[in-house]
């Protein structure tokens, strides 16, 4: 492989040069990763993993069809959108296809986060409110104005909660504050949208903006009870405020079923504000905000002209453009739908078999693994599903966790994931968990344990010791436990299973 540094030296520089508080995966060895195809990435020494999280590369990585559109626009033209040419208008015109009939007008920008800024800015613009609700341990981009709404990235006890700012729980049945033994959590989740649009009115304050995502997903992969989404809107139109529906994440087919994540919730239901990003461009750097008519005019008679300098620009619609037809010509969509069904079933047969598995959910090639310590108390297994990511890496499976425990396992692989790949990702998984659950005492639900007895009383003594010590450090910062980045809980787990 050519490199400019061996990965010493690499890692050197990115200490001098690049910001601290910029992470790497998997902190304690990370991997350098000098050339990708399709669902695989290669390391410098050509090690071969199976990418299990990238939902960037939407189409699979360095798809020749991508890498082909960049290249002959590139050679033609690239400049501004304030120039006449026919790539951004039949963009628009593709993306809109997509999409309910009122979603029809575009503005183009360069990442999910600038979407996301955009659509506030609209939303506020239209009557005039300012207040955003928002769901809690949400995130929507690295703006200031979206960290004020992303309760996920919230220091606690540091951050004080902007006035306008307003925290609606999850609606997350399986953790949550209503889960699935309720009668009608979709209503009861509502309500809590419903109690704070009437105490911010009470306080004088006006609501301008709804803003989720369509399936939560660095909040541990929550998929809404059905009815909630058209509940809220309801509440939230009813105060004069707009749905923002945030697909940055969960766009672009990966559903399967449907094209964009809300549609799975009934024809019904139609957000205000549509925004996207990650999977546009297979890599790229492209976003989009697509929004209605009327809020669009009233965005325009503010009198200020939105202008962005790459935004739209012929070489992000040559490749936006051509991931579009890559999803239809190689039936991605439908891909997702049947590989990830299959992947869901593998999981639920070793949820089946292992009790750190305590839920299983999501919708196509969007999966997440609910581990668990204990399932009647759904503790959450945060230093287990930390270990599992470094076991998995060295199995050549690339997976995160996250959520706000950190012990949820993302699956959100490029949408050319195959059922062999399904498959051979669930042995290695059952592998890992197999021997953590023996290692740790912890027996499998069709599988008793061979430790003795005084083997597996100690290990589960030096289990608690080191779960006692991830919980204390969680607290004191739970940013460190992101997506592999957990360094001294994951070097404690492995010294107790070599013992």
């Amino acid at each position: 492989m050519c490199e400019l540094y061996c990965k010493r030296d690499t890692l050197a520089l990115r200490r001098k040069h690049i910001g601290p508080s910029c992470k790497v995966f998997f902190a304690l060895d990370p991997i350098k990763i000098v050339r990708a195809r399709r669902q695989y990435m290669f390391d410098e020494n050509g090690e071969q993993y199976l990418d299990c999280i990238n939902n960037v590369a939407h189409v699979g990585h360095c798809h020749p069809e991508v890498v082909k559109a960049a290249l002959k626009q590139m050679e033609l033209l690239n400049t501004n959108s304030r120039f006449l040419h026919d790539n951004i208008v039949e963009y628009a015109k593709r993306l809109s296809a997509t999409l309910p009939e009122k979603l029809s007008v575009c503005y183009f920008t360069n990442s999910g986060s600038e979407a996301n800024d955009l659509a506030l800015r609209l939303a506020r613009q239209l009557r005039g409110h300012q207040d955003v609700i928002t769901l809690d341990h949400a995130y929507h981009g690295h703006l200031s104005s979206l960290i004020e709404i992303s309760p996920y990235k919230f220091q606690k006890g540091k951050d004080v909660k902007k006035e306008f700012v307003h925290v609606a729980p999850t609606p997350d049945t399986y953790r949550g504050k209503y889960r699935e033994d309720h009668a009608d959590p979709a209503s009861a989740y509502a309500d809590e949208v419903k109690k704070i649009i009437e105490d911010a009115h009470n306080s004088g304050r006006k609501i301008a903006a709804f803003i989720a995502e369509s399936m939560q997903s660095c909040g541990g992969q929550i998929i809404p009870p059905a009815g909630y989404f058209q509940k809220v809107a309801k509440y939230v139109h009813g105060a004069g405020g707009v749905f923002i529906a945030d697909e940055v994440q969960v766009g672009f087919g990966r559903v399967g079923k449907h094209f964009w994540s809300f549609q799975m919730y009934g024809e019904d239901f139609v957000p205000d504000i549509v925004t996207m990003g990650k999977p546009m461009g297979n890599g790229h750097p492209v976003a989009c905000v697509v929004t209605t008519k009327e809020i669009a005019e009233a965005f325009s008679s503010s009198g200020m002209e939105y202008f962005n300098t790459y935004g739209g620009n012929p070489v992000s619609c040559a490749v936006g453009l051509a991931v579009l037809d890559i999803i239809e010509n190689e039936d991605l969509q439908g891909n997702a739908m049947r590989v990830g069904s299959y992947l869901t079933e593998l999981l639920k047969k070793q949820k089946a078999k292992h009790t750190l598995i305590g839920d299983v959910r999501g919708v196509g090639l969007f999966i997440g693994i609910d581990l668990v310590k204990d399932h009647l108390k759904r503790t959450p297994a945060t230093a287990e599903a930390q270990h599992i990511i470094y076991k998995m890496k060295e199995k050549r499976v690339l997976l995160s966790a996250d959520g706000p425990h950190r012990n949820v396992l993302k699956i959100k692989p490029p949408m050319c994931f195959t059922e062999e790949d399904a498959k051979f990702m669930v042995d290695q998984l059952d592998g890992v968990l197999t021997v953590l659950e023996e290692a740790t005492g912890t027996k499998s639900r069709s599988v008793t344990s061979e430790n003795t007895p005084c083997k597996t009383k100690m290990l589960k003594e030096a289990h608690v010791e080191l779960l006692r010590d991830s919980t204390t450090d969680s607290r004191e910062n739970p940013s460190r436990k992101r997506n592999g980045m957990c360094t001294d809980t994951h070097s404690l787990l492995s010294k107790r299973l070599k013992t």
